[in-house]
């Protein structure tokens, strides 16, 4: 089961770019799903979670208004939106899923390798 995430780069501040997270081996379409990312010298941090539905979001206060997360008419896929990009959003994004919205905000139970973005100032 793997989780693969895409469309990370190098960007400018203020710059947008979208990722996205597609899993093989199975479906997600029933799980949450969300984004953890990780900046040189700092531990893993929450990001941002949607519900299966789609109905229920979170974010983490240093993204909120700039990210906006999303899933695919399939629910399989999450999309990240990231506008407004500042150098500290510069991290190793990974995708993540767990049947609890409660938990894949925490400590989820799948994760995919990780897709880099840098933004230069």
């Amino acid at each position: 089961v793997q989780l693969q995430a895409s469309g990370g780069g190098l960007v400018q501040a203020g710059d947008s770019l979208k990722l996205s997270c597609s899993p093989s081996g199975r479906t997600f379409s029933n799980y949450a799903m969300g984004w953890f990312r990780q900046a040189p010298g700092k531990e893993r941090e929450f990001v941002t979670a949607i519900h299966w539905s789609g109905d229920n979001t979170y974010y983490a206060d240093s993204v909120k208004g700039r990210f906006t997360i999303s899933r695919g008419n399939a629910k399989n896929t999450v999309y990240l939106q990231m506008n407004s990009l500042k150098p500290e959003d510069t991290a190793v994004y990974y995708c993540t899923a767990d049947p609890s919205l409660t938990t894949v905000r925490i400590n989820p139970a799948y994760w995919g390798q990780g897709t880099q973005v840098t933004v230069s100032s």
